[in-house]
C-alpha cells in the first residue's frame, strides 16, 4: 500500500519538529496571546490598547532573499530567523507602530526537524528582540518544488499605532536633519550581488578567514539584521520623529525619498559615518560605482530618521548613550528632488 511518506512527505517528522520548537515559541508569548499552539489561527487580544483614541493595525510581510543561499551553503540556520523578523518589524516601526505578533512560513524540500528547530530558534530570538509574540506559522514539506537541502522563509507581522501618532513624513521640511543608525553589516538585501562580487568575480570561499573582518567571510555575511524596535519605541515616547526609513533594497538612494513630501530632496554626506569592515572591503575592490553601492547596499546605515534641526544633537546624544552608533548624515533640501551624495 502506498503512503504519503512514499511521495517524500513525512508527517511524523513534521510532528517531531513541532515538539522541538513549541516550548521555544511559548517563550515569546505575552499576556495578550490567547490559546495555545495547534489552533487553526493565532489569537491576540487588544485589551491593552483600548485607551488609544483611534487604534490602527499596520502589517508587513517580507522574506530573507538569497541570504538563505549562503546559510544553506554553510549549513548554518540559526540566524536567518532573526533576519526574517527584522525585515518585517523594522518596516512597521517606520510609521511608529509597535509590533504585536509575528507568523512565519517555512517551505522545504525535505523536512529535517533539527534544521527547523534551528530556523525557528532564530525567529524566536528575533521576536524577543522585537518584543512581539510568535503566535503561528506553517512548515510545508514540498518535494519536487525544492531540492532536499533547500528552504525558503516568509514572515508576516502586525503592529498597532494611534492614528494621530502615525509617522507619515508629511511635516518634513527644508532644513530638517537626517540621523542614521548603524547597521550590523549587509543585513538582508543585495546578496545576489554579494555572491557575484565575492564568489564569482574575486573567487573567495565562504570559509576564507579575512583579517580585516576578524572572522571568515561566511560568518561576516551571515551577521543578522539589526532589530531597531526597542530603540525607536523609546525615541517615539520622548521626541518627535518626522519620518523614518528602513534602509533595505535600494539603499539610502531609493528608501529615503519614500518618506518625504514631493518637491523635497536629500543631501547626504557619504563620509559622515563609520562603515562596517565588509563595506570597506567592497570599496577597496574599486569595481563598483559609488551610486551603485549606495543603491545596492545599506553601506553601514540601517535606519534613517528625519528630525527638527534644533533637536538633532539632543536626539543623537541620547541614541549614542544607549550604546548605539548614530550619526548626522545629511539634511532635507528644496533645491532638488531625490538623494544627492556629497
Amino acid at each position: 500500500m502506498l503512503t504519503y511518506r512514499d511521495s517524500g512527505v513525512d508527517i511524523d517528522e513534521g510532528n517531531r519538529a513541532v515538539d522541538l520548537i513549541k516550548n521555544k515559541i511559548k517563550g515569546t508569548y505575552d499576556n495578550n496571546v490567547i490559546g495555545d499552539l495547534g489552533n487553526f489561527s493565532g489569537l491576540y487580544s487588544l485589551k491593552d490598547f483600548i485607551n488609544l483614541q483611534e487604534p490602527v493595525l499596520l502589517s508587513s510581510t517580507d522574506g530573507v532573499g538569497t541570504k538563505l543561499k549562503l546559510a544553506q551553503m554553510m549549513d548554518v540556520h540559526d540566524t536567518v530567523g532573526i533576519d526574517l523578523v527584522a525585515m518585517c518589524v523594522n518596516d512597521l516601526i517606520c510609521q511608529g507602530a509597535k509590533p504585536l505578533f509575528f507568523l512565519d512560513y517555512i517551505a522545504t524540500g525535505k523536512l529535517v526537524p533539527e534544521k527547523i528547530d534551528d530556523i525557528v530558534s532564530g525567529i524566536v530570538e528575533g521576536c524577543k528582540m522585537a518584543g512581539c509574540a510568535l503566535i503561528g506559522g506553517e512548515t510545508a514539506e514540498m518535494p519536487g518544488m525544492y531540492s532536499e537541502e533547500d528552504y525558503d522563509l516568509a514572515g508576516f507581522s502586525v503592529g498597532i499605532a494611534d492614528k494621530n501618532k502615525i509617522i507619515s513624513g508629511q511635516n518634513v521640511k527644508e532644513g530638517d536633519k537626517l540621523i542614521g543608525i548603524s547597521s550590523s553589516g549587509i543585513h538582508s538585501n543585495g546578496y545576489s550581488f554579494i555572491r557575484k562580487i565575492f564568489l564569482d568575480e574575486y573567487n573567495y570561499k565562504l570559509t576564507d578567514y579575512i583579517e580585516d573582518l576578524g572572522m571568515t567571510l561566511g560568518e561576516a555575511l551571515l551577521i543578522p539584521t539589526k532589530i531597531y524596535v526597542k530603540l525607536i519605541m523609546d525615541l517615539i515616547s520622548k521626541y518627535e520623529l518626522k519620518a523614518i526609513a528602513h534602509i533595505t533594497g535600494g539603499g539610502v538612494i531609493e528608501n529615503i525619498p519614500r518618506v518625504i513630501p514631493k518637491g523635497l530632496g536629500i543631501d547626504i554626506n557619504k563620509n559622515s559615518w563609520e562603515k562596517p569592515a565588509i563595506f570597506k572591503m567592497i570599496e577597496k575592490f574599486n569595481a563598483i560605482d559609488e551610486v551603485e553601492l549606495h543603491k545596492s547596499f545599506n553601506m553601514g546605515i540601517g535606519l534613517v530618521m528625519i528630525v527638527e534641526s534644533e533637536k538633532c544633537e539632543e536626539i543623537l546624544n541620547y541614541i549614542n548613550e544607549k550604546n548605539e552608533k548614530a550619526y548626522i548624515i545629511g539634511e532635507v533640501v528644496n533645491s532638488h528632488e531625490g538623494v544627492k551624495l556629497c
